[in-house]
């Protein structure tokens, strides 16, 4: 299979960065992608540098605009499309929820972001009430998608629900930097970290794993930090870690990159994890922490 990613540095003007994405999305389409993924939050910038009860106005509802747009893209082009959008639930009730567009333009399935961070710079618990969906993967033409969202990516235990649900790929939109504050050498542990930790989480499940990051710098509006440097570094890596492709940090990005699916099965019998689990020893995992 043919995977599309998007790595986009966006600006504050939505309609722009849609248009762009329509652009790139076709351009992907072009290359022969059947599924294309884009980065978390694509419509804007990353609001979450500060707490701003304006921005909640840019939440819509799903289905709603974004649905539409891209729903029109994806039937005309006949591709699946991963979105990430800012939903309206309801008034006061927000999350940070990715759509899965099928190639005749419907909506396959949701998942609402389950894991919450609330650090300097990224203070997302103001905006998003964490996931009520669970770990479900979502049923496509081109598979069972296991989709998953930026901080997502710390918790093994969402990979392996995911990979136990039946996904065949797990996919993570992200958003994800540095403050300029941070030494060198911190910036490179954190970038190596966020790469190996979800490179063993396709080792662990014997699945592929999408990473898509946004690039470029985004000011903190308060300017209380000095902003973020986002990563870039998106890819695309195989069930036993390897690479398939890597972006550059300071590019924008229209790739597409090819799977194998196969290679799934004979993976998980060469390394037989899923047989050797102790599911019988494992009841500890469901506490916050062993006293």
């Amino acid at each position: 299979m043919k995977i599309g990613i998007i790595q986009q540095s966006n600006s504050a003007n939505i309609d722009e960065n849609i248009a762009r994405l329509q652009i790139n999305i076709r351009q992907a389409a072009q290359q022969g992608a059947e599924l294309i993924v884009l980065q978390e939050l694509h419509n804007g910038l990353y609001f979450c540098q500060t707490e701003d009860t304006n921005v909640f106005d840019q939440a819509e509802t799903i289905p709603g605009k974004s649905t539409d747009v891209f729903g029109k893209l994806a039937a005309e082009l006949q591709v699946v499309i991963v979105l990430s959008l800012f939903e309206k639930r309801a008034a006061g009730l927000y999350h940070n929820t990715s759509v899965v567009i099928e190639k005749d333009g419907s909506i396959a399935g949701k998942y609402r972001k389950m894991h919450i961070p609330d650090d300097p710079a990224y203070y997302e618990k103001f905006y998003f009430t964490p996931g009520d969906l669970g770990f479900q993967p979502i049923e496509t033409s081109v598979g069972k998608l296991g989709v998953l969202i930026c901080w997502d990516q710390w918790y093994p235990e969402a990979a392996r629900l995911m990979a136990l649900a039946g996904a065949e790929i797990l996919i993570y939109p992200t958003a994800i930097g540095t403050e300029s504050t941070d030494t060198n050498e911190e910036k490179q542990r954190q970038l190596n970290a966020w790469i190996t930790v979800q490179r063993g989480h396709a080792i662990a499940n014997g699945l592929p794993v999408i990473s898509v990051n946004r690039t470029g710098y985004e000011p903190d509006p308060s300017e209380q930090t000095n902003g973020i440097t986002f990563w870039g570094n998106s890819f695309v890596c195989g069930p036993q870690g390897e690479f398939l492709y890597q972006a550059p940090a300071n590019e924008e990005v229209v790739q597409v990159v090819e799977i194998d699916r196969n290679r799934t099965e004979n993976v998980r019998r060469w390394w037989p994890f899923f047989r050797d689990r102790r599911i019988d020893a494992f009841e500890e995992i469901t506490k916050r922490y062993r006293d």
